[in-house]
Protein backbone atom coordinates (compact mmCIF):
# COMPACT_ATOMS: atom_id res chain seq x y z
CA UNK A 1 0.00 0.00 0.00
CA UNK A 2 1.15 3.55 -0.69
CA UNK A 3 1.98 6.08 1.97
CA UNK A 4 0.98 9.74 1.99
CA UNK A 5 4.52 10.58 0.87
CA UNK A 6 4.32 8.06 -2.01
CA UNK A 7 1.01 9.61 -3.10
CA UNK A 8 2.32 13.19 -3.13
CA UNK A 9 5.58 12.15 -4.79
CA UNK A 10 3.59 10.44 -7.55
CA UNK A 11 1.53 13.58 -8.13
CA UNK A 12 4.68 15.70 -8.35
CA UNK A 13 5.87 13.64 -11.35
CA UNK A 14 2.72 14.23 -13.42
CA UNK A 15 2.61 16.63 -16.36
CA UNK A 16 1.37 20.16 -15.67
CA UNK A 17 -2.20 20.63 -16.90
CA UNK A 18 -3.79 22.29 -13.85
CA UNK A 19 -4.86 25.90 -14.47
CA UNK A 20 -5.50 28.08 -11.41
CA UNK A 21 -6.10 31.81 -11.73
CA UNK A 22 -5.01 31.57 -15.36
CA UNK A 23 -1.62 30.02 -14.53
CA UNK A 24 -0.29 26.47 -14.78
CA UNK A 25 0.56 25.02 -11.35
CA UNK A 26 2.06 21.75 -10.11
CA UNK A 27 -0.10 19.21 -8.33
CA UNK A 28 2.02 19.59 -5.21
CA UNK A 29 1.84 23.39 -5.33
CA UNK A 30 1.60 25.01 -1.91
CA UNK A 31 -1.96 26.08 -2.74
CA UNK A 32 -2.99 22.42 -3.01
CA UNK A 33 -1.24 21.22 0.14
CA UNK A 34 -4.26 21.76 2.41
CA UNK A 35 -6.32 19.47 0.16
CA UNK A 36 -3.46 16.95 0.08
CA UNK A 37 -3.39 17.21 3.87
CA UNK A 38 -6.97 15.88 3.92
CA UNK A 39 -6.51 13.05 1.40
CA UNK A 40 -3.16 12.16 2.96
CA UNK A 41 -5.03 11.31 6.15
CA UNK A 42 -6.56 8.28 4.37
CA UNK A 43 -3.04 6.90 3.83
CA UNK A 44 -1.76 7.76 7.31
CA UNK A 45 -4.70 6.15 9.10
CA UNK A 46 -4.65 3.01 6.93
CA UNK A 47 -1.00 2.47 7.93
CA UNK A 48 -1.85 2.28 11.64
CA UNK A 49 -2.19 -1.32 12.94
CA UNK A 50 -5.25 -0.42 15.01
CA UNK A 51 -7.07 0.71 11.84
CA UNK A 52 -6.18 -2.29 9.66
CA UNK A 53 -9.59 -3.96 9.88
CA UNK A 54 -11.50 -0.75 9.17
CA UNK A 55 -9.30 1.07 6.65
CA UNK A 56 -7.86 -1.85 4.64
CA UNK A 57 -9.23 -4.96 2.93
CA UNK A 58 -8.03 -8.07 1.11
CA UNK A 59 -8.43 -7.58 -2.63
CA UNK A 60 -10.68 -10.15 -4.31
CA UNK A 61 -8.57 -9.64 -7.45
CA UNK A 62 -5.01 -10.06 -6.13
CA UNK A 63 -5.40 -11.50 -2.63
CA UNK A 64 -3.22 -8.68 -1.30
CA UNK A 65 -4.03 -6.16 1.43
CA UNK A 66 -5.15 -2.84 -0.05
CA UNK A 67 -6.49 0.50 1.12
CA UNK A 68 -10.27 0.15 1.52
CA UNK A 69 -10.74 3.16 -0.74
CA UNK A 70 -9.60 0.95 -3.65
CA UNK A 71 -11.77 -2.05 -2.70
CA UNK A 72 -14.84 -3.50 -4.45
CA UNK A 73 -17.55 -4.35 -1.90
CA UNK A 74 -17.88 -8.14 -1.63
CA UNK A 75 -20.47 -8.42 1.16
CA UNK A 76 -22.54 -6.44 3.65
CA UNK A 77 -19.59 -6.23 6.03
CA UNK A 78 -17.63 -4.30 3.39
CA UNK A 79 -20.53 -1.85 3.09
CA UNK A 80 -20.64 -1.37 6.87
CA UNK A 81 -16.89 -0.82 7.07
CA UNK A 82 -16.89 1.68 4.23
CA UNK A 83 -19.54 3.70 6.07
CA UNK A 84 -17.73 3.52 9.41
CA UNK A 85 -14.33 4.26 7.85
CA UNK A 86 -15.80 7.33 6.16
CA UNK A 87 -17.28 8.59 9.43
CA UNK A 88 -14.05 8.04 11.37
CA UNK A 89 -11.84 9.76 8.78
CA UNK A 90 -14.22 12.70 8.29
CA UNK A 91 -14.16 13.23 12.06
CA UNK A 92 -10.36 13.43 12.00
CA UNK A 93 -10.25 16.13 9.30
CA UNK A 94 -13.34 18.01 10.47
CA UNK A 95 -15.23 17.60 7.18
CA UNK A 96 -15.22 15.84 3.81
CA UNK A 97 -12.45 13.23 3.40
CA UNK A 98 -12.58 13.67 -0.42
CA UNK A 99 -11.82 10.09 -1.51
CA UNK A 100 -15.41 8.82 -1.59
CA UNK A 101 -15.83 9.83 -5.24
CA UNK A 102 -13.11 7.34 -6.18
CA UNK A 103 -14.43 4.29 -4.34
CA UNK A 104 -18.02 5.06 -5.36
CA UNK A 105 -17.15 5.56 -9.02
CA UNK A 106 -15.04 2.39 -9.08
CA UNK A 107 -17.82 0.29 -7.56
CA UNK A 108 -20.34 1.80 -9.98
CA UNK A 109 -18.29 1.06 -13.10
CA UNK A 110 -17.39 -2.43 -11.82
CA UNK A 111 -21.04 -3.34 -12.15
CA UNK A 112 -21.33 -2.17 -15.79
CA UNK A 113 -18.87 -3.72 -17.58
CA UNK A 114 -12.96 12.25 -26.64
CA UNK A 115 -14.03 15.36 -26.79
CA UNK A 116 -16.13 17.08 -24.16
CA UNK A 117 -16.17 18.61 -20.71
CA UNK A 118 -16.90 17.26 -17.23
CA UNK A 119 -17.77 20.11 -14.92
CA UNK A 120 -17.45 20.68 -11.20
CA UNK A 121 -15.34 17.57 -10.46
CA UNK A 122 -14.23 17.49 -6.83
CA UNK A 123 -10.51 16.92 -6.10
CA UNK A 124 -9.66 16.01 -9.71
CA UNK A 125 -6.55 18.19 -9.46
CA UNK A 126 -5.06 15.88 -6.80
CA UNK A 127 -6.18 12.57 -8.34
CA UNK A 128 -3.84 10.05 -9.95
CA UNK A 129 -6.60 8.92 -12.32
CA UNK A 130 -9.97 10.29 -13.39
CA UNK A 131 -13.00 8.11 -14.11
CA UNK A 132 -15.58 9.48 -16.56
CA UNK A 133 -19.14 8.10 -16.48
CA UNK A 134 -22.56 9.30 -17.74
CA UNK A 135 -24.58 11.37 -15.28
CA UNK A 136 -28.13 10.52 -16.40
CA UNK A 137 -30.23 7.99 -18.27
CA UNK A 138 -29.56 8.06 -22.02
CA UNK A 139 -31.77 7.53 -25.08
CA UNK A 140 -30.75 6.05 -28.43
CA UNK A 141 -30.14 9.52 -29.86
CA UNK A 142 -27.75 10.17 -26.94
CA UNK A 143 -25.48 7.21 -27.75
CA UNK A 144 -22.53 9.49 -28.60
CA UNK A 145 -22.53 10.48 -24.92
CA UNK A 146 -22.67 6.88 -23.68
CA UNK A 147 -19.00 6.73 -22.77
CA UNK A 148 -17.15 5.63 -19.66
CA UNK A 149 -13.38 5.47 -19.34
CA UNK A 150 -10.45 6.07 -16.99
CA UNK A 151 -7.28 8.04 -17.74
CA UNK A 152 -4.45 9.56 -15.69
CA UNK A 153 -5.17 13.08 -14.51
CA UNK A 154 -2.43 14.47 -16.79
CA UNK A 155 -3.59 12.66 -19.95
CA UNK A 156 -2.62 14.21 -23.30
CA UNK A 157 -5.32 16.66 -24.39
CA UNK A 158 -6.87 16.98 -20.92
CA UNK A 159 -6.93 20.40 -19.25
CA UNK A 160 -8.18 21.07 -15.74
CA UNK A 161 -9.42 24.54 -14.83
CA UNK A 162 -9.35 24.42 -11.05
CA UNK A 163 -10.79 26.31 -8.10
CA UNK A 164 -8.99 25.90 -4.77
CA UNK A 165 -10.91 26.33 -1.53
CA UNK A 166 -8.53 27.06 1.33
CA UNK A 167 -9.14 28.86 4.59
CA UNK A 168 -7.19 32.07 4.99
CA UNK A 169 -3.91 31.53 6.83
CA UNK A 170 -3.75 33.12 10.28
CA UNK A 171 -0.94 34.97 11.98
CA UNK A 172 -2.66 34.53 15.33
CA UNK A 173 -4.88 31.74 16.71
CA UNK A 174 -3.41 29.00 14.50
CA UNK A 175 -5.70 26.10 13.57
CA UNK A 176 -5.13 22.59 14.87
CA UNK A 177 -5.76 21.05 11.41
CA UNK A 178 -5.68 22.77 8.01
CA UNK A 179 -8.24 21.32 5.57
CA UNK A 180 -8.66 22.28 1.94
CA UNK A 181 -10.62 21.27 -1.16
CA UNK A 182 -10.52 21.73 -4.92
CA UNK A 183 -12.81 21.22 -7.90
CA UNK A 184 -12.10 21.27 -11.62
CA UNK A 185 -13.70 21.82 -14.98
CA UNK A 186 -12.12 19.03 -17.01
CA UNK A 187 -11.79 19.81 -20.71
CA UNK A 188 -11.00 16.91 -23.06
CA UNK A 189 -9.60 18.27 -26.34
CA UNK A 190 -9.52 15.44 -28.91
CA UNK A 191 -8.21 12.94 -26.38
CA UNK A 192 -7.37 9.46 -27.62
CA UNK A 193 -8.57 6.80 -25.16
CA UNK A 194 -7.11 3.28 -25.65
CA UNK A 195 -9.67 0.48 -25.72
CA UNK A 196 -8.26 -1.14 -22.59
CA UNK A 197 -9.33 2.01 -20.70
CA UNK A 198 -12.85 2.16 -22.16
CA UNK A 199 -15.78 0.67 -20.21
CA UNK A 200 -18.73 2.02 -22.21
CA UNK A 201 -18.79 3.08 -25.87
CA UNK A 202 -22.22 3.79 -27.29
CA UNK A 203 -24.18 1.29 -25.16
CA UNK A 204 -26.72 3.96 -24.18
CA UNK A 205 -28.91 1.40 -22.35
CA UNK A 206 -26.28 1.25 -19.58
CA UNK A 207 -25.83 5.00 -19.19
CA UNK A 208 -28.61 5.28 -16.64
CA UNK A 209 -27.23 2.34 -14.67
CA UNK A 210 -23.80 4.00 -14.44
CA UNK A 211 -25.32 7.24 -13.21
CA UNK A 212 -27.70 5.49 -10.82
CA UNK A 213 -25.02 3.27 -9.30
CA UNK A 214 -22.54 6.08 -8.76
CA UNK A 215 -25.24 8.20 -7.11
CA UNK A 216 -26.30 5.25 -4.98
CA UNK A 217 -22.80 4.39 -3.77
CA UNK A 218 -22.07 8.07 -3.14
CA UNK A 219 -25.26 8.54 -1.11
CA UNK A 220 -24.19 5.53 0.92
CA UNK A 221 -20.83 7.21 1.57
CA UNK A 222 -22.75 10.29 2.66
CA UNK A 223 -24.27 8.21 5.48
CA UNK A 224 -20.78 8.06 6.96
CA UNK A 225 -19.57 11.51 5.90
CA UNK A 226 -22.55 13.61 7.00
CA UNK A 227 -22.87 12.02 10.48
CA UNK A 228 -19.15 12.79 10.98
CA UNK A 229 -19.70 16.41 9.94
CA UNK A 230 -22.66 16.36 12.33
CA UNK A 231 -20.35 15.11 15.09
CA UNK A 232 -18.11 18.13 14.47
CA UNK A 233 -21.05 20.54 14.34
CA UNK A 234 -22.52 19.06 17.52
CA UNK A 235 -19.22 19.51 19.34
CA UNK A 236 -18.99 23.06 17.96
CA UNK A 237 -22.53 23.94 19.09
CA UNK A 238 -21.93 22.45 22.55
CA UNK A 239 -18.67 24.39 22.91
CA UNK A 240 -20.33 27.61 21.72
CA UNK A 241 -22.90 27.19 24.48
CA UNK A 242 -20.17 26.51 27.02
CA UNK A 243 -18.06 29.49 25.92
CA UNK A 244 -21.18 31.67 26.18
CA UNK A 245 -21.92 30.10 29.59
CA UNK A 246 -25.44 29.06 28.52
CA UNK A 247 -24.79 25.33 28.24
CA UNK A 248 -27.26 24.38 30.98
CA UNK A 249 -30.27 26.14 29.47
CA UNK A 250 -33.28 24.23 28.15
CA UNK A 251 -33.27 25.75 24.66
CA UNK A 252 -29.64 24.69 24.15
CA UNK A 253 -30.42 21.11 25.19
CA UNK A 254 -33.31 21.04 22.70
CA UNK A 255 -31.06 22.22 19.87
CA UNK A 256 -28.31 19.73 20.72
CA UNK A 257 -30.89 16.93 20.79
CA UNK A 258 -32.10 18.03 17.34
CA UNK A 259 -28.56 17.79 15.96
CA UNK A 260 -28.04 14.35 17.50
CA UNK A 261 -31.28 13.02 16.00
CA UNK A 262 -30.29 14.08 12.48
CA UNK A 263 -26.77 12.67 12.91
CA UNK A 264 -27.88 9.24 14.07
CA UNK A 265 -30.94 8.89 11.83
CA UNK A 266 -28.70 9.53 8.81
CA UNK A 267 -26.20 6.96 10.08
CA UNK A 268 -28.98 4.45 10.87
CA UNK A 269 -30.35 4.74 7.33
CA UNK A 270 -26.90 4.02 5.92
CA UNK A 271 -26.39 1.13 8.31
CA UNK A 272 -29.70 -0.38 7.19
CA UNK A 273 -28.74 0.15 3.54
CA UNK A 274 -25.53 -1.80 4.24
CA UNK A 275 -27.32 -4.63 6.06
CA UNK A 276 -29.87 -5.02 3.24
CA UNK A 277 -27.25 -4.72 0.49
CA UNK A 278 -27.22 -7.37 -2.24
CA UNK A 279 -25.86 -7.78 -5.79
CA UNK A 280 -29.15 -6.22 -6.94
CA UNK A 281 -30.33 -2.97 -8.46
CA UNK A 282 -33.83 -1.47 -8.61
CA UNK A 283 -35.42 -1.34 -12.07
CA UNK A 284 -38.55 0.87 -12.32
CA UNK A 285 -41.65 -1.18 -13.05
CA UNK A 286 -39.90 -4.45 -12.20
CA UNK A 287 -38.35 -4.07 -8.75
CA UNK A 288 -35.03 -5.39 -7.49
CA UNK A 289 -33.19 -7.66 -9.93
CA UNK A 290 -29.75 -9.35 -9.80
CA UNK A 291 -27.10 -7.10 -11.35
CA UNK A 292 -23.39 -7.17 -12.09
CA UNK A 293 -20.74 -9.79 -11.31
CA UNK A 294 -21.71 -10.19 -7.65
CA UNK A 295 -20.31 -7.19 -5.79
CA UNK A 296 -22.61 -5.77 -3.13
CA UNK A 297 -24.81 -2.73 -3.72
CA UNK A 298 -26.44 -0.89 -0.77
CA UNK A 299 -30.25 -0.79 -0.56
CA UNK A 300 -31.41 2.21 -2.57
CA UNK A 301 -34.42 3.30 -0.48
CA UNK A 302 -32.38 3.67 2.71
CA UNK A 303 -29.44 5.32 0.92
CA UNK A 304 -31.78 7.95 -0.49
CA UNK A 305 -33.77 8.43 2.72
CA UNK A 306 -30.61 8.99 4.78
CA UNK A 307 -29.03 11.32 2.22
CA UNK A 308 -32.19 13.42 1.84
CA UNK A 309 -32.84 13.71 5.57
CA UNK A 310 -29.24 14.76 6.29
CA UNK A 311 -28.94 17.08 3.29
CA UNK A 312 -32.09 19.02 4.06
CA UNK A 313 -30.80 19.63 7.61
CA UNK A 314 -27.66 21.51 6.50
CA UNK A 315 -29.09 25.02 6.77
CA UNK A 316 -30.95 24.23 9.99
CA UNK A 317 -27.67 23.04 11.52
CA UNK A 318 -25.99 26.30 10.51
CA UNK A 319 -28.92 28.21 12.01
CA UNK A 320 -28.49 26.37 15.33
CA UNK A 321 -24.77 27.23 15.39
CA UNK A 322 -25.54 30.86 14.61
CA UNK A 323 -28.29 31.02 17.23
CA UNK A 324 -26.19 29.56 20.05
CA UNK A 325 -23.03 31.55 19.22
CA UNK A 326 -24.58 35.00 18.92
CA UNK A 327 -22.90 37.81 17.00
CA UNK A 328 -19.41 37.52 18.46
CA UNK A 329 -18.34 35.13 15.69
CA UNK A 330 -18.57 37.87 13.07
CA UNK A 331 -17.41 40.79 15.24
CA UNK A 332 -14.55 39.29 17.22
CA UNK A 333 -11.80 41.92 17.70
CA UNK A 334 -8.40 41.94 16.04
CA UNK A 335 -5.59 40.68 18.32
CA UNK A 336 -3.88 44.07 18.06
CA UNK A 337 -6.67 45.70 20.05
CA UNK A 338 -5.23 44.16 23.18
CA UNK A 339 -6.05 42.42 26.38
CA UNK A 340 -8.93 44.71 27.32
CA UNK A 341 -11.13 43.36 24.55
CA UNK A 342 -10.28 39.78 25.48
CA UNK A 343 -11.43 40.64 28.97
CA UNK A 344 -14.78 42.03 27.81
CA UNK A 345 -15.52 39.20 25.36
CA UNK A 346 -14.93 36.53 27.99
CA UNK A 347 -18.28 34.93 28.83
CA UNK A 348 -17.35 31.86 30.89
CA UNK A 349 -15.16 32.41 33.97
CA UNK A 350 -14.11 28.74 33.92
CA UNK A 351 -12.44 28.96 30.49
CA UNK A 352 -9.39 31.03 29.59
CA UNK A 353 -9.87 34.10 27.42
CA UNK A 354 -7.30 32.67 24.98
CA UNK A 355 -9.26 29.43 24.51
CA UNK A 356 -12.46 31.38 24.02
CA UNK A 357 -10.78 33.56 21.39
CA UNK A 358 -9.39 30.45 19.69
CA UNK A 359 -12.87 28.94 19.56
CA UNK A 360 -14.58 32.02 18.08
CA UNK A 361 -11.99 32.13 15.32
CA UNK A 362 -12.72 28.46 14.58
CA UNK A 363 -16.48 28.99 14.55
CA UNK A 364 -15.99 31.86 12.11
CA UNK A 365 -14.51 29.32 9.67
CA UNK A 366 -17.88 27.54 9.71
CA UNK A 367 -20.29 30.46 9.70
CA UNK A 368 -18.76 33.54 8.08
CA UNK A 369 -15.92 32.52 5.77
CA UNK A 370 -15.98 31.96 2.02
CA UNK A 371 -14.91 28.35 2.54
CA UNK A 372 -17.64 27.80 5.14
CA UNK A 373 -20.25 28.92 2.62
CA UNK A 374 -18.83 26.60 -0.04
CA UNK A 375 -18.85 23.67 2.39
CA UNK A 376 -22.51 24.25 3.26
CA UNK A 377 -23.43 24.20 -0.43
CA UNK A 378 -21.37 21.04 -0.88
CA UNK A 379 -23.00 19.38 2.13
CA UNK A 380 -26.44 20.24 0.76
CA UNK A 381 -25.89 19.14 -2.85
CA UNK A 382 -23.07 16.56 -2.53
CA UNK A 383 -24.19 13.09 -3.58
CA UNK A 384 -27.33 14.53 -5.17
CA UNK A 385 -29.64 17.40 -4.28
CA UNK A 386 -32.61 16.50 -2.02
CA UNK A 387 -35.03 16.67 -4.96
CA UNK A 388 -33.13 13.82 -6.63
CA UNK A 389 -33.49 11.63 -3.55
CA UNK A 390 -37.18 12.51 -3.35
CA UNK A 391 -37.64 11.39 -6.95
CA UNK A 392 -35.77 8.13 -6.27
CA UNK A 393 -37.72 7.45 -3.07
CA UNK A 394 -41.17 8.05 -4.55
CA UNK A 395 -40.49 6.10 -7.75
CA UNK A 396 -39.02 3.09 -5.93
CA UNK A 397 -41.23 2.92 -2.85
CA UNK A 398 -44.31 0.70 -3.07
CA UNK A 399 -46.98 3.35 -2.50
CA UNK A 400 -49.72 1.41 -4.31
CA UNK A 401 -49.64 -1.46 -1.80
CA UNK A 402 -50.09 1.02 1.03
CA UNK A 403 -53.12 2.48 -0.74
CA UNK A 404 -54.63 -1.00 -1.06
CA UNK A 405 -54.11 -1.65 2.64
CA UNK A 406 -55.82 1.62 3.59
CA UNK A 407 -58.70 0.84 1.23
CA UNK A 408 -59.24 -2.42 3.12
CA UNK A 409 -59.07 -0.72 6.54
CA UNK A 410 -61.46 2.02 5.36
CA UNK A 411 -63.91 -0.49 3.87
CA UNK A 412 -63.45 0.69 0.30
CA UNK A 413 -63.52 -1.48 -2.82
CA UNK A 414 -60.20 -2.76 -4.12
CA UNK A 415 -58.69 -3.13 -0.67
CA UNK A 416 -56.22 -5.85 0.25
CA UNK A 417 -55.44 -6.83 3.83
CA UNK A 418 -52.34 -8.74 2.70
CA UNK A 419 -50.98 -5.98 0.47
CA UNK A 420 -47.87 -5.56 2.61
CA UNK A 421 -47.51 -9.15 3.79
CA UNK A 422 -44.01 -10.60 3.23
CA UNK A 423 -43.70 -12.24 -0.17
CA UNK A 424 -42.69 -15.90 -0.07
CA UNK A 425 -40.14 -17.11 -2.59
CA UNK A 426 -41.51 -19.48 -5.22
Amino acid sequence: MRTKQDYIKGLSKMKRNIYFDGQLIDRDDELQMDCLNVIGTTYDEAAKPENQDLCTAISHLTGERINRYTHIHQNTDDLHKKQDMTRMLCQKVGGCIQRCMGIDGTNAIYNVSYEGCKVHISEASVADEVLVVPTRALRKEDKDYAVAFAVPGDWDGLKQVTTIHNLRPREHYKRGFMPGATDSYMIFENCFIPWERVFLAGEYQHGGACALLFALFHRHSYSGCKPAIGDVLLGTAALAAEVNNIHKTEHVREKLAELIMVIELGYAAGYTASSLGKPEVYVPGIGFVPYGPGSYIPHSIYCNVGRCLSGEAVWREAEILCDISGGVTATFPHPATGEALLKYTKRNPNMSAEDQAQFWRYLGDHLCSATGGIMNIGNYHGGGSPIMEQIAITTQYDIESRKKLVKYIAGMSGGDREALAPKTAK
